[in-house]
């Protein structure tokens, strides 16, 4: 079976992988090719770059070759029109495999593939539809998350699931760190399915509960606000590593929260209940700053001005002399 693999970002770079060693090993799986957004000009100096999808189908070639493999075709199409469907068709795909590729597979490029299009979501379907389900599994402090396979459906990750794969949260899961585990877990459940493809299309199951969605997320999301809960707060901190970051202000300049945690019980410092919400109550040498929430106390482990390194938080509070007992957010 021919696979057009489809994705852009890290998380993607795994599944890609497990695809290839398929081939590798003479598992009846062909990569015929990626399909991956085009080249963007990143970083400071504005450098043009490809998606680290692109980038580790680079790194694959040099093992490809090895084995006596052609290079892995790419394509980076602005958009799926008459010329992206012609060169998909070139590559002669069955299956469509996408993972976090951020586009619409309308009818006419999905009728290039004799065995349809499947998709990895990191969640489990029906919860959690859209654009960012990972930050928001960890928003609503959800227990247990997973991995969905479902086909590709013309409305929105609504499609039959053909494997999942659940498994337990910590509570201190980043964006970043359940991203890393969820890449991971689905290369193996991509590789699981493609190894009896015809058997797991056949078993497929509508999805089953009341469906929940999630929207993109943008940049200026991350403004906290004190008068949430530490609880609140502390899962928005971790849902927006590593980005887009959650910030607050201190004076006239930003402030990011990069690491915190909710203040056990117990370790409230006197006066604490009479502070306003986002008062710098002081220090604790386990925990670190102490800030006052609309409900509890957020200690703070790690920070960063803008535009300045981030630091642990006694060498920050050793270079801000006056910050215990500001108030962040506006005030002083």
């Amino acid at each position: 079976m021919r696979v057009l693999f489809a994705g852009s970002p890290d998380i993607a770079v795994p599944s890609l992988m497990a695809v290839s060693e398929m081939e590798l090993g003479g598992k009846g799986i062909v990569l015929a090719g990626i399909l991956t957004n085009p080249d963007s000009r990143r970083g400071r100096h504005g450098v043009e770059e490809p998606t680290d999808v692109s980038a580790a189908a680079a790194a694959l070639d040099i093992i490809r070759g090895k084995s006596g493999l052609p290079p892995i075709v790419q394509l980076k199409p602005e958009k799926l029109d008459e010329r992206a469907r012609e060169e998909t068709a070139a590559l002669s795909p069955d299956l469509l495999v996408s993972f976090a590729c951020c586009r619409f597979f309308g009818p006419r490029f999905l009728a290039l593939f004799p065995c349809g299009g499947i998709n990895i979501h990191p969640s489990l379907l029906p919860k959690c539809r859209g654009a960012s389900p990972i930050p928001a599994v960890i928003l609503a402090g959800e227990e247990e998350t997973g991995i969905c396979i479902q086909r590709l459906a013309p409305q929105m990750d609504s499609g039959d699931i053909l494997m999942a794969d659940v498994f337990k949260l910590s509570g201190r899961e980043t964006t970043l760190s359940l991203g890393e585990t969820v890449g991971r877990r689905a290369a193996l459940l991509l590789v699981e399915l493609l190894t009896d493809f015809t058997a797991r299309a056949e078993a497929a199951m509508p999805q089953q509960g009341e469906a929940s969605y999630c929207r993109e997320i943008k940049k200026d999301a991350g403004l906290l606000d004190w008068e949430k809960s530490a609880e609140q707060l502390d899962a928005q901190i971790r849902a927006f590593t590593p980005w887009p970051l959650s910030f607050t202000r201190f004076g006239k300049d930003l402030l990011f929260i990069l690491e915190a945690q909710p203040l056990p019980s117990g370790g409230m410092p006197d006066g604490a209940q009479r502070a306003a919400p986002g008062t710098v109550l002081g220090t604790d040498d386990n925990f670190g700053i102490m800030i006052q929430t609309g409900n509890g106390i957020l200690a703070i482990s790690r920070l960063q001005m803008q535009a300045k390194k981030a630091m642990n938080w006694k060498a920050f509070c050793n270079g801000c002399r006056d910050f215990i007992g500001r108030k962040l957010g506006g005030g002083q």
